[in-house]
């Protein structure tokens, strides 16, 4: 019988090993990767999804951002409700509202059902990822069992990014824009079936009562956390609605903070960041997070619109950051075993933000080459990743993995609103000081047409486009400066890495391992 160390140093049994946990391991890994696959299939579908259902400015937007705002908000929700209902009753339902949504594609013909769509899908994935995760530690009770199985859950994360524009560009180009929601359904059936007979069900023994005032504050809290961090980026830190978007989620985060706190059995367990460990994990998927989302996009960008490769041709070429990542991460666990935890967790983060210096430091002008080399290094250190969510996960009692689960899903969720609003502002600076109002003036865009062509790319190569030959030289220069902002934003997210590995090196504990990580 393997054993476990408590805090005290004595070492009970731990309960026996679940028969079919890697099975259940291969359930729960397929569906998060469909999940983390289907954000970037749906990204790579929008510009179709626009020029057949022509949604003005604000239906757009809506299309980008209500599955984000819909996930952070229920993240906590489903996870406590997982903890009391029962994990695989709550992982199951997502599955089936993630594939019933995705079936009503074939009948979507507005951009308000695409909408309604997009949100439904936000309630499947709360559902379904926080759920993985409590899952994967209920069913792996040996530590360093479970580290693996994280090690091969983070693989499925990096891979279902890398995946998804590559399986989006295919699909667009033999079907229509439905077929980006159609992929998930018969795998939706699969797992539904295959969860029914391999996974366990478990819930919190001692659930207390449900906290209806909690339930709301978190879900407007985070709701309006993530609406003003997105606004923030996109319309300037003096927006009105982001401002007061800022002031509802202070109110509403800081009483339902207070409301865990001083309730015996709390909706999340915030007591959890108690743990220098399990804040240390925390930590490191924030400012991954904040790293890798706004560091991809703009690449996306920059290989389709400065290099001119296709979408299909662009998710391929971001596959290096995935190889990366399947390569360290299921070995993540031994790795730490003979170096050490704390090494890894820290030394991961560093070897990501050196991936990310590249960009900035590398030979110009910068060419693919480069951006292959900088890709495989922030993969191979996201490899870190699954030592951090094994840190996070052993970080709480069996009963409380539901609060775990969430608190690691909604620092993903934070991080990548964080990073796109944040580094994406930096980028936008960069991009506009490159390309200031004298460089446009002899083209003859004064004004508004200045002002439009240096808030985006692709609104600079439209202005050459319209000005025919003459604007050749304008979409040369709006690319330089675009190539410029991407190496800028690179270099603030390797500089944020290497300074929260520094952070994390100093206050995990030197003798941490995935057995004792609640200390």
């Amino acid at each position: 019988m393997t054993t476990a160390r408590t805090t005290a140093g004595a070492t009970p049994a731990l309960p026996p090993p679940h028969p079919r946990r890697w099975a259940g391991l291969a359930v729960l890994s397929a569906s998060l990767l469909l999940v983390v696959m289907d954000m970037t299939v749906l990204n790579v579908a929008l510009p179709e999804i626009s020029a057949d259902l022509r949604p003005d400015s604000v239906g757009l937007l809506w299309m980008v951002d209500v599955y984000s705002l819909v996930v952070s908000g229920l993240l906590v929700t489903a996870a406590s409700l997982g903890d009391r209902w029962g994990r695989k009753r709550m992982l199951l339902t997502g599955f089936s509202i993630f594939g019933l949504a995705s079936l009503g594609a074939l009948v979507a013909d507005s951009p308000n059902q695409v909408i309604a769509l997009r949100a439904l899908l936000g309630v499947g994935g709360a559902m379904i990822m926080p759920s993985t995760l409590s899952m994967i530690r209920q069913l792996f009770t040996d530590p360093r069992e479970r580290a693996t199985a994280l090690g091969v859950w983070s693989t499925m994360a990096a891979l279902g990014g890398a995946l998804g524009p590559i399986v989006g560009g295919s699909l667009l180009e033999a079907f229509s824009w439905h077929s980006a929601f159609l992929v998930n359904v018969p795998v939706m059936v699969v797992a539904i079936g295959a969860g029914l007979w391999l996974l366990p069900e478990s819930r919190n023994p001692r659930p207390g009562r449900w906290d209806a005032p909690g339930t709301v504050l978190s879900i407007v809290g985070m709701v309006a956390l993530v609406y003003a961090i997105k606004h923030f980026g996109k319309d300037g830190l003096d927006d009105t609605g982001a401002l007061g978007a800022a002031a509802v989620a202070a109110v509403a985060l800081g009483w339902f903070v207070r409301r865990c706190l001083t309730r015996p059995d709390p909706m999340l367990d915030v007591r959890l960041f108690r743990g220098r460990a399990f804040t240390a994990g925390t930590l490191a998927a924030v400012t991954t997070s904040v790293a890798v989302a706004a560091t991809m996009l703009l690449m996306a960008q920059w290989m389709q619109l400065v290099q001119g490769y296709s979408p299909l041709e662009a998710g391929l070429r971001l596959l290096p950051e995935a190889v990366g990542a399947a390569v360290l991460s299921p070995f993540a666990p031994a790795i730490a075993a003979r170096i050490g935890t704390r090494t890894v967790l820290a030394g991961g983060l560093a070897v990501s933000g050196l991936g990310f210096l590249v960009i900035f430091f590398g030979p110009q002008p910068l060419a693919y080459p480069t951006v292959a080399v900088s890709l495989f290094l922030v993969g191979a250190g996201m490899g870190s990743l699954a030592i951090a969510s094994a840190v996070i996960m052993a970080g709480a009692p069996p009963e409380r993995s539901g609060s775990a689960a969430a608190i690691e899903e909604t620092s993903y969720e934070l991080g990548g609103a964080l990073g796109v609003a944040v580094l994406g502002s930096v980028a936008a600076v960069v991009y506009r000081g490159d390309l200031t109002g004298s460089d446009l003036a002899p083209y003859g865009l004064t004004g508004g047409a200045a002002h439009d062509t240096r808030e985006s790319l692709g609104g600079a190569i439209e202005a050459a486009r319209q000005l025919g030959a003459a604007g050749a030289g304008l979409a040369d220069r709006a690319r330089e400066a675009f190539t410029g902002s991407l190496e800028w934003a690179s270099a603030a997210g390797g500089a944020l890495m290497l300074v929260t590995a520094a952070v994390i090196w100093l206050m995990t504990p030197k003798d941490l391992s995935v057995d004792n990580a609640h200390d």
